[in-house]
């Protein structure tokens, strides 16, 4: 079932995600290092199983890819190589991005990713057309998925081994390109939020009082986050070719959303419009503004800066682990033998 010629597969790791102001001032579960690890070592035992031998990885500063390597005989996993990057670790997100396209020249077929919405954010911008599969250890995760470790891996290492074909394995994200003063600043795959002022502090949005235009790729009825209040108006699918923007204040309009756990607001809406591929829209016109990408504020617009979205439908290829798995299974790519079902008899 494994295959010896697999193609090696990235693992960025984010130390910071599940950590934010959240946890102050809602009720956000904290998911610690070692839980990461945790994820990491039995994302190892699938990758073995499916044949891969050499993961690249991104230094942390808590060494999360190294102490994910006790234990890995037991589990199998023992042939696995676990390559560090050779690049400084400067704590910023920065690390991700370079880190990113460090495992797209070195020829990966798919990059793991641990955190948040904000986390494959920064990935994207370094993976080009390398598959993602984001394994969700943040706070306000849309894109990131619940699954478990060895799953991702068993999922991760197929691709790698050339079982199932990117464009079967995966879908091609939307996003957003910001611009300011007309050239591109940065991207966000989820969401932009715009808020009154000029404060960035702990980055992370958890009140909308301030929030004045909100700016979504997808909004799932479902999720958390800045994205419910779209949600809430009109939900967006992933695969739908279009997005939302809507301006927000004390309006005729009232919706409730989940904004964080534990965190359920009234936002006032007073105006929304559907977005086309390749439409651009200009920023809020109140001055100071911040601008927070994928729920971090990163950009601050001062007196006489201008700025604007552009939504995108060419963005970065995202594992879809239940269809890998479907696929691997209906292939019989999982056993070994005969198959004991006679699809010409029927059940009793």
């Amino acid at each position: 079932m494994s295959s010896p010629s697999a193609a090696p597969v990235g693992l960025i790791a984010n130390p910071a995600s599940g950590k934010d102001v959240r946890r102050l001032v809602a009720h956000a579960t904290t998911v610690d290092n070692q839980g990461k690890v945790g994820i990491v070592r039995r994302a190892m035992a699938g990758l073995a199983a499916m044949g891969v031998r050499r993961v690249l990885a991104m230094p942390d500063t808590y060494h999360m890819a190294e102490r994910a390597q006790v234990g890995l005989g037991r589990m199998g996993a023992d042939r696995l190589e676990i390559e560090l990057l050779d690049m400084a670790v400067t704590d910023q997100s920065s690390d991700s991005t370079r880190a990113a396209r460090l495992m797209r020249e070195a020829g990966c077929a798919c990059i793991i990713v641990l955190g948040g919405d904000g986390t494959s954010r920064v990935v994207s911008a370094g993976s080009g057309d390398v598959p993602l599969l984001p394994i969700s250890t943040g706070t306000n995760n849309v894109l990131p998925v619940f699954v478990e470790g060895t799953v991702a891996g068993l999922a991760a290492g197929a691709i790698a081994a050339g079982k199932v074909p990117r464009e079967r394995a995966a879908y091609q994200h939307k996003w957003i390109e910001v611009r300011v003063d007309g050239e591109p600043r940065d991207r966000a795959l989820v969401d932009v939020a715009a808020l009154a002022g000029q404060f960035v502090g702990a980055r992370a949005i958890w009140s909308v009082v301030d929030l004045r235009q909100l700016v979504v790729t997808r909004a799932d009825a479902s999720s958390i986050g800045i994205s419910a209040i779209a949600a809430a108006v009109r939900p967006i699918g992933r695969d739908d070719p279009a997005g939302l923007e809507l301006t927000l204040g004390a309006g005729a309009c009232q919706v409730l959303a989940a904004v964080a756990p534990g965190l359920i607001e009234s936002v006032g809406i007073t105006g929304g419009r559907l977005l086309a591929v390749g439409q651009t829209i200009p920023a809020h016109a109140e001055r100071p503004l911040v601008l927070a990408l994928d729920g971090e504020r990163e950009i601050v617009l001062g007196a006489g800066q201008e700025a604007s979205y552009t939504l995108r439908q060419d963005g970065p290829w995202i594992v879809d682990v239940a269809s890998v798995m479907e696929t691997l299974a209906v292939a019989g790519s999982m056993r070994c033998g005969q198959d004991l079902l006679d699809p010409d008899k029927e059940t009793s």
